[in-house]
């Protein structure tokens, strides 16, 4: 967390703090029942053959998934009355589970109680989100006044007219009379940050109770949804992680894994007005809205608004609790807008509340509750300390929840109008309105360094036919818009848009719709901020049109006409020649993924000299089945292989992203670290090596040294970053020397990919940077396969990269230079070093073939 820097001027009031708590607050010494976005430091749809007719392939991305969830879980209907009863299954007691030595609940413990809630209480609703990547159960509960199946239906409709029919909506007495407002709470998105979840259940039991005028009054006229846990695997091992690796707070605007998809669908289907997500540690109590750069496809003016009179009174709300630096060891309140500069913004929409806005919440909240439990201090302190914190932790995060739901029983009415007034400007194309003191009053200190808007193009058009350089990633990309609520058309005719002609099945993302923001957010290649500040919490850029692979082209005004039909699945793009041998292009991941599927089916395939695949006609009922799943093409053709591809084992020692990114595309990996071979490892399981951390030469004893030199004697290196860089240079493979650029810099760049290379032929003209690396002094035979782009001299599209404090590292100075190099060193490893991040967090698709590429060639 960086250091407070004063931000001058602003100063909390009392007469926008709030007044009393909705419920009564908890005594600050009482103990929770037995039983968050806290940041490190800065540092498809397929489709089937149409000649030989295989069935539709599914999507993962289309409706049907959408109404179940990741593991067939259905939800409750949205005209379903409440309750919604769901007799949950529970989990055998697991004493291992770490949330027991703090004194809160268990995983296990969770389910008891929600059983038991919904047998004692007509407003308690438990349904299942989903699924968690490690097979726990994700519950979502629902607090309010009981409904009829009519009036379930009757609140559907009004949230749909505020959604889509918002003009209409803002005038409708019957929503400022009677719609319930919607509220979501997501607990434990960090696994190791546990007293979200423990704070809910205390309210949600509450609530359940309470039968004061307010309590009843609240619940008559709003929803309280609560994700109790939204990472249970990371909750009982104690990991800020999910079971694959991933920071669930990191995967928003990418959407790998199965409880940020769940979060995603409670986002569209209760569409929620005031959101908090639930963390820590940050002492004192940390309460956004954030600093600068704000992110530019919010509505921020209503957005800030909300969110500022929000935290004033949850601070207040917490305040009352009595905690104090010398007693309790709680510092003051933090609120990032008011108290500090700069380092914890809300540009990239990665993040659960930077999300939440495009799906029309007008105040969405980190909290960072204050004492730390985890990591070190969860294995050095007493337990009786551990306990100690987590109890006023879990009193904390209650004060905030309470507080936040009296701030939305008094504002109501203007919550509601101000999402309605967020998807009318949407739906009208009107233009943003910059923040001041005039258009967000009530909050002081609004400057110039807080106006961030964009300028929404017309519109945006995924061309079909040969303006497409992918049709599966066209696929892929349309499906996630869709996914995202994102209102898509497919052409029925040839249409002209921008000065191009576009023919029939181009798919077009009208931006006068409701979630424009959301599409942009998703769509725009970003902006380059680096003169904006002068430090960024995490990535600053993450374009999907111009790193998911498809063609994409912005329209920028004029009249878009277009005769088509709304999207809910992306057509299907599979297709099987009926004769001959097939091609099979290795520029997608889905590709890729086909291609192992039949080496592993033993099928013998062979490497053209273009770098595509040659398939035997043999092998096309298996192709067949493959373009239905995964919505490949194999086209005819009559090229003849230069080489046998072979089935790549890789040893990886890699990211979790990475790691996900490879087994996503078929490979066979083993995780592999400098404490792995040094235990022994067998290098006959493998064919290459791919190295990015967590393997350093100079630390591996004589024993695992002289194995991995015997296996470099003619196998294979993918080294990517500076990890990759030092063990190729200890290792004595390829003359090349790596130059490190500014580590802080990360964005889209610009890169230029040389024609016969058989790593990067065929790439994108861009690709994602994150402590960015490039080389010089190339040996003989060493061969520059990708640079980047000199285009002005600055290869930098978007993000944030600056030059480092000696004037060198910016990205002036990487211009023109290798991004992507290769060659045979002495010992005949093949060698590839990449100093761009391709498979980074499993986001950049479009780029992922570049490394399946570079182990294939280095396998041989």
């Amino acid at each position: 967390m960086p250091a407070h820097i004063p931000r001058p001027v602003l100063v909390a009031t009392a007469a926008l703090a709030g007044a009393a708590l909705l419920l009564p607050a908890a005594s600050a010494q009482a103990a929770p029942e037995p039983a968050g976005r806290d940041r490190p430091a800065p540092h498809e749809r397929a489709g089937a053959s149409a000649e030989l007719r295989a069935p539709a392939a599914r999507s993962g991305e289309g409706p049907a998934a959408r109404a179940l969830g990741d593991a067939g879980v259905r939800h409750g209907s949205r005209t379903d009355g409440f309750p919604r009863h769901t007799r949950l299954k529970e989990p055998a007691p697991d004493s291992a589970d770490k949330s027991i030595k703090l004194g809160l609940t268990p995983y296990h413990a969770i389910a008891p109680k929600l059983n038991r809630l919904q047998k004692q209480s007509d407003r308690i609703s438990v349904e299942l989100a989903g699924k968690s990547a490690g097979g726990h159960d994700l519950y979502l509960v629902t607090v309010t006044a009981p409904e009829s199946a009519h009036a379930a239906r009757e609140q559907e409709r009004m949230r749909e007219r505020i959604e889509n029919e918002p003009a209409s909506a803002a005038k409708d007495r019957r929503i400022r009379d009677a719609y319930k407002t919607p509220v979501f709470i997501n607990s434990n998105i960090h696994g190791n940050e546990w007293e979200g979840t423990d704070a809910s259940l205390k309210l949600i039991e509450e609530l359940a109770r309470a039968n004061d005028a307010r309590t009843q009054k609240l619940l008559a006229l709003s929803r309280i949804h609560f994700n109790v846990t939204a990472n249970p695997d990371g909750r009982v091992a104690g990991t800020r992680a999910n079971s694959n690796g991933f920071d669930i707070n990191r995967d928003f605007i990418t959407a790998t894994q199965p409880e940020t998809r769940a979060i995603r669908q409670i986002a569209i289907d209760r569409q929620p007005a005031v959101m908090l997500d639930l963390h820590g540690y940050v002492n004192g109590t940390l309460i956004e809205p954030t600093t600068p750069p704000h992110g530019e496809n919010y509505e921020y003016d209503l957005f800030l608004k909300n969110s500022y009179a929000n935290a004033l009174g949850m601070e207040a709300a917490v305040n009352a609790l009595g905690y104090t630096p010398a007693e309790d060891g709680v510092d003051p309140v933090v609120i990032p807008f008011r108290d500090q500069q700069e380092g914890w913004d809300d540009w990239p929409p990665i993040f659960t509340p930077q999300y939440m806005p495009f799906q029309g919440t007008v105040a969405a909240h980190t909290i960072e509750v204050p004492l730390q439990v985890n990591n070190a201090a969860y294995e050095s302190l007493p337990v009786a300390e551990l306990r100690r914190r987590s109890a006023i932790n879990t009193d904390i995060a209650g004060a905030t929840i309470k507080a936040a739901l009296t701030y939305t029983a008094d504002r109501r009415g203007a919550l509601i109008a101000d999402q309605i007034e967020t998807f009318r400007r949407g739906a009208a194309g009107a233009k943003q309105v910059p923040v001041s003191e005039e258009t967000v009053p009530g909050v002081p200190g609004v400057g110039p360094e807080d106006v961030y808007t964009t300028e929404f193009p017309r519109a945006y058009v995924i061309p079909a036919g040969r303006g497409q350089r992918s049709a599966v990633a066209a696929a892929r990309l349309v499906d996630h818009l869709v996914a995202n609520d994102v209102k898509v058309e497919r052409a029925l005719h040839a249409f002209r848009a921008g000065g191009t002609w576009y023919p029939a099945g181009s798919y077009v993302v009208d931006m006068s719709q409701p979630k424009r923001g959301m599409a942009n957010v998703v769509l725009a290649e970003g902006r380059d901020i680096s003169g904006d500040v002068s430090v960024m919490y995490d990535i600053s850029g993450w374009s999907l049109g111009l790193l998911w692979g498809a063609s994409v082209d912005k329209v920028t005004a004029g009249r878009v006409e277009v005769r088509g039909r709304t999207v809910h699945a992306a057509s299907p793009t599979g297709y099987v020649a009926p004769r001959g041998d097939l091609r099979l292009r290795l520029d997608d991941p889905k590709e890729v993924e086909a291609l192992n599927s039949l080496l592993k089916d033993s099928v013998q395939v062979r490497r053209a000299a273009d770098g595509t695949a040659v398939v035997p006609g043999s092998a096309r009922a298996k192709a067949v089945r493959l373009a239905d799943r995964l919505g490949v093409a194999f086209p005819a053709t009559r090229a003849v292989g230069v080489a046998d591809v072979k089935r790549t084992r890789v040893a990886a020692a890699v990211s979790s992203g990475e790691l996900f990114a490879l087994r996503e595309m078929g490979f066979e990996v083993v995780p592999v670290s400098t404490a792995v071979l040094n235990a022994g490892f067998d290098w006959r399981s493998v064919d290459t090596l791919y190295v990015s951390a967590d393997l350093s030469y100079g630390k591996l004893n004589a024993a695992a040294k002289a194995a991995l030199d015997a296996f470099l004697n003619g196998h294979g290196l993918v080294g990517l970053g500076a990890s990759g860089a030092r063990l190729n240079s200890d290792a004595g493979l390829l003359a090349a020397k790596a130059v490190p650029g500014n580590e802080d810099a990360n964005g889209v760049v610009r890169v230029d990919s040389s024609p016969s290379s058989a790593v990067a032929s065929g790439a994108p003209a861009h690709t994602f940077v994150f402590s960015p690396m490039w080389f010089s002094e190339l040996g003989k035979g060493v061969r520059a396969d990708q640079a980047y782009g000199r285009s002005g001299g600055n290869p930098l599209v978007s993000g944030h990269w600056r030059a480092g404090k000696d004037g060198g590292g910016g990205p002036q100075d990487a211009a023109g230079k290798a991004a992507i190099v290769s060659g045979t060193s002495a010992r005949g490893a093949q060698v590839v070093l990449i100093g761009t991040q391709p498979l980074f967090r499993a986001h950049p698709k479009g780029e992922f073939a570049q490394v399946a590429r570079a182990l294939f060639v280095t396998a041989g």
